[in-house]
């Protein structure tokens, strides 16, 4: 029995001011009565009593929802037949306070009936809610379909969805989100406990707007409780620029409102504020203040633009699928607390659509319901045949496990009258942003069964002219905002797929090469195809994404490099085994043969990790096809690390062959070869010159393309050291290791690489004549400075040495010997001849004589810093690791007294040895400072 829990019985009036407060169990009923809400004179709708009670999770990474109950489809039974005053003799009076007769209020309405009917009149928006419909979960979701255009905030994104349910208290309507991370299989007691034992949370509250339809027994609840900050907008935008904004709900309203038997769909227009623009500091800040927005007229205004869908969730609950760690695919998860005797009360399904077969017993056969996608109607003309080709590419994938035509794709009309950001529509949209460019294919799910029920693919105008906009434009800050070489363009891996962006730095480095031999010309047809198979290649990627598969970084190592010189083998399969990799443009060297540029079709992986989601089995089978499966993981070409097992910074992976943006089976190989590249680009764009009729800042934007392409690189060069091959197998089914550390020869090569390379000035001479033609844009008002190449050296020197001098690195390298045996143990990388390496190649001039050119002198300060901060400061630091760079630290004091008296240097060295030496001693003599 369901126990409703009884209102406290109060005035109209109280009752009103406790909701206008936001939730009337917490708020005195004192509250002031708030002013009536004005209408913008384009406003479709607005105002209403209530507002949201409060905002919910972190917008941008949608939650699922699981929900049942299938609405009554609508008909001629529905409101739209029996809107008028019910028949027989007139209503009695309504008691003070209680609702109005629902023919009143929606007298001179017009309705879209459907799952919610929607009802509107004038600038007034109510949701029907029929009386079934309370207390059923159902999903809902919010995208947001306009924004500011900068600093992560962008339209055409899809944003929060909650599995929520309608709540009436008296005569009030919350929308509650429910707790689905915690559950309680099995047995209902303990399912009772887990219920109080974690809380759901209030999304937003509403008045009562009419009494219940004489026969539907529904309610109108006022839709202005979803003109309110419920995706915590006010929250982001704080973030970005560190000003206070807060919705105005006066100047907020609907555009639009429809329904349909599956799901109602409300857009909103929101309005911020904030009420003044704080005067800049006059004096500068330790740590730097972001600017006020920059993209809008006035900086205390802005609006976004929110679509809120209602949908209904499946009466039937679709069959979930174990999830499996060999393989990587999206998962659904909860705790279940009736999983008492598992060590471990995670469940993990796997995310997938529901798609079945019309004939079961055909090979190959066309799916009950295909996987629809929407092209949007703001994609450019330009590029929709091969967002299309992108997409349907996965039909290959498809038709090996018995589908026909399981992804079909629709071209949403230009007199459309829905939003692709709705949740029937599955979609690909475009957007545009002043400052960066990346793509996301999020999806929302129902957390029962792993089903995905909606996705929208948001992908920017990254493409060619994009690409190189955000190139040139953030040279001229990147010594003092670049720590490693694009800092201020990256996000976090985890937070999103950047796939798109750190593309377009490929493209505009691709572009730039291949232009500099004179192989491409600027608007030949065969810059278009490179264009248009790029586009092809992010689609796929992206798609992939929504039909729940996650990154895969070990798909790189499956190719050598002379399959990626083959153009048989790359256009056949691909220039890595999955395009889910972050894949870098396959650009060969100048006496190499060339295979594919991007990678133009599906991998190995990509048909086996579709396999496992989507072939269909017979309940009883499923367990052992699925371990069957799962159980070829050791092929060669279904390699699989995910996005945790690539982090490289200084405490990240320890697998060198797991990496975003490599190509080969060796990708140290890559590493030097890439190196190379960008050598010949610069060597290329200064031989050429600046010629009359050149972009600007063409030689300024070339200049940045080859930096961009190495600033990963010292880092995951130090991977090496230290590093170990993990293999994701299942305990016993094997017999490989989870953990084998590298080959002792290749994590010396590692460090020799790094010396050679990445520590050496030679690698980044550049003539003085280049540099000072290096000119910004003068007709901006904010333009580049002179660029310094010594800044930008020392970006990418300081990656390895923080990487290198970690307790991580240090204590792995001491751990090395427990994982070999007692005949591979000699040969072992010692972490003194680590910190001995490292040392000796920095400070080699101390014991060759001579001058110390200026970028060394750098690398060498940054090298002091961290020995110093070691010995004088309390880290985590192995002890023995802590005792070899005290007695290194001490051979180097000697080196550097008996540099410094040597005659005939600079006054710069001369006093770059002084200081070195004194701020050692000093070091060496100091007391440890406890933390």
């Amino acid at each position: 029995m369901r126990l409703t829990p009884q209102p406290l019985r109060l005035t109209a009036v109280a009752t009103a001011l406790l909701i206008l407060s936001g939730c009337a169990a917490l708020q005195p009923a004192t509250a002031p009565r708030a002013a009536p809400a004005a209408t913008p004179p384009t406003a479709a709708a607005g105002g209403g009593a209530a507002s949201m009670a409060a905002a919910a999770g972190a917008p941008g990474a949608p939650s699922a929802a699981p929900g049942a109950a299938t609405p009554p489809a609508a008909g001629a039974s529905g409101p739209a037949a029996t809107s008028g005053a019910a028949p027989g003799a007139a209503a009695a009076r309504p008691e003070a306070g209680a609702p109005r007769p629902f023919a009143d209020v929606i007298r001179d309405a017009k309705v879209d009936d459907g799952y919610f009917p929607i009802w509107r009149k004038d600038e007034k928006v109510w949701i029907e809610v029929p009386a079934d419909r309370f207390g059923q979960p159902f999903l809902l979701t919010a995208g947001i379909s306009s924004s500011v255009g900068e600093r992560g905030l962008y339209g055409g994104q899809m944003g929060n969805g909650w599995m929520v349910e309608l709540r009436r208290i008296g005569n009030t309507v919350q929308l509650v989100a429910k707790n689905t991370d915690f559950v309680a299989s099995g047995d209902p007691a303990l399912a009772r406990t887990v219920r109080q034992s974690f809380s759901d949370s209030l999304l937003g509250a509403a008045p009562v707007a009419s009494a219940e339809h004489p026969q539907r027994k529904s309610v109108l609840v006022d839709a202005s409780f979803l003109l309110s900050d419920m995706v915590s907008y006010s929250t982001l935008l704080e973030s970005a620029y560190r000003l206070p904004y807060s919705l105005d709900r006066g100047n907020s309203w609907f555009e639009s409102a429809r329904s349909d038997a599956r799901s109602a769909t409300l857009s909103a227009n929101l309005h911020f504020v904030t009420p003044r623009i704080p005067a800049p500091p006059l004096v500068r800040p330790p740590v730097p203040v972001p600017t006020p927005p920059t993209t809008t007229p006035d900086p205390r205004s802005l609006f976004v633009g929110v679509v809120y869908s209602l949908q209904a969730l499946p009466q039937q609950p679709m069959r979930p699928r174990a999830a499996d760690p060999r393989l990587g695919h999206f998962t659904d998860a909860y705790t279940d607390y009736g999983l008492e005797m598992k060590p471990n009360l995670r469940v993990h399904h796997v995310a997938r659509w529901r798609l079945e077969k019309k004939d079961p017993s055909a090979a190959l056969s066309e799916p009950v319901q295909p996987i629809t996608y929407w092209l949007d109607r703001n994609i450019p003309q330009r590029y929709r045949a091969s967002v299309e080709a992108g997409v349907l590419e996965w039909n290959k994938a498809f038709e090996r496990i018995g589908f026909k035509n399981a992804i079909v794709v629709k071209q949403q009309p230009d007199d459309a009258d829905f939003d692709t950001l709705d949740a029937s529509h599955a979609s690909i949209r475009w957007f545009v942003g002043s400052d960066v460019g990346f793509a996301r294919g999020p999806s929302v799910r129902d957390p029962r069964t792993g089903e995905i029920l909606d996705a929208d693919i948001a992908m920017s105008d990254v493409f060619a002219r994009g690409a190189r906009r955000v190139a040139s434009e953030d040279l001229g800050s990147m010594p003092t905002r670049l720590t490693a070489l694009g800092g201020t363009l990256g996000h976090r891996h985890d937070a999103f797929c950047d796939f798109a962006e750190q593309s377009a730095d490929e493209a505009a480095f691709a572009f730039d090469l291949l232009e500099a031999r004179a192989d491409l010309a600027p608007d030949s047809p065969q810059v278009e195809a490179l264009v248009q198979a790029y586009v092809k290649d992010v689609i796929m990627h992206e798609v992939g994404h929504t039909l729940g598969l996650k990154h895969n970084f070990k798909a790189s190592t499956t190719v050598n490099r002379n399959q990626l010189q083959d153009k048989t083998y790359t256009a056949a399969n691909g220039v890595v085994s999955s395009v889910m990799d972050y894949t870098p443009f396959n650009i060969a060297l100048a006496n190499e043969r060339q295979g594919d540029y991007v990678t133009p079709t599906l991998g190995a992986y990509d048909y086996w990790a579709i396999e496992y989601a989507y072939k269909p089995f017979a309940a009883e089978q499923e367990p052992q096809e699925l371990g069957r499966i799962a159980a070829r993981s050791t092929e060669p070409q279904l390699a699989y690390a995910d996005d945790s097992d690539a982090d490289a910074g200084p405490g990240g992976g320890i697998d060198p062959y797991t990496n975003r943006f490599d190509l080969g089976n060796e990708p140290l190989e890559w590493y030097r070869k890439r190196f190379a590249l960008s050598r010949e680009l610069w060597d290329r764009v200064q031989a050429r010159g600046a010629r009359p009729g050149d972009d600007p800042q063409r030689e300024r934007r070339v200049l940045a393309s080859g930096f961009r392409q190495l600033r990963d690189i010292p880092q995951l060069t130090a991977k090496y050291v230290g590093g170990m091959v993990v293999q994701r197998d299942l305990p016993g089914t094997t017999g490989r290791p989870t953990y084998k550390p590298v080959d002792p020869a290749r994590q010396r090569e590692a460090l020799r690489f790094l010396a050679d390379n990445v520590f050496s000035v030679d690698s980044f001479r550049f003539r003085p004549e280049f540099l000072a033609s290096l000119s910004p844009d003068f007709n901006e008002w904010e333009r580049g400075q002179p660029v310094s190449i010594p800044t930008l050296v020392l970006g990418l020197q300081t990656q390895a040495l923080d990487r290198l001098m970690t307790a991580g690195t240090a204590q792995r390298v001491l751990d090395l010997p427990a994982y070999l045996s007692a005949r591979e143990r000699p040969g072992a990388l010692t972490l003194n001849e680590v910190y001995g390496t490292l040392q000796s190649s920095i400070w080699r001039e101390l014991k060759q004589g001579g001058e110390i050119d200026g970028m060394r002198r750098n690398l060498q300060r940054q090298h002091l810093k961290r020995v110093q901060a070691l010995l004088t400061k309390t880290s985590d630091l192995p002890a023995d690791a802590m005792s070899l760079v005290r007695m290194q630290a001490t051979e180097l004091q000697a080196q550097l007294k008996a540099s410094a008296g040597r005659t005939g240097l600079s006054p710069e060295t001369r006093a770059h040895l002084q200081e070195s030496l004194s701020t050692l001693s000093e070091a060496l003599r100091a007391t440890m400072v406890r933390g």
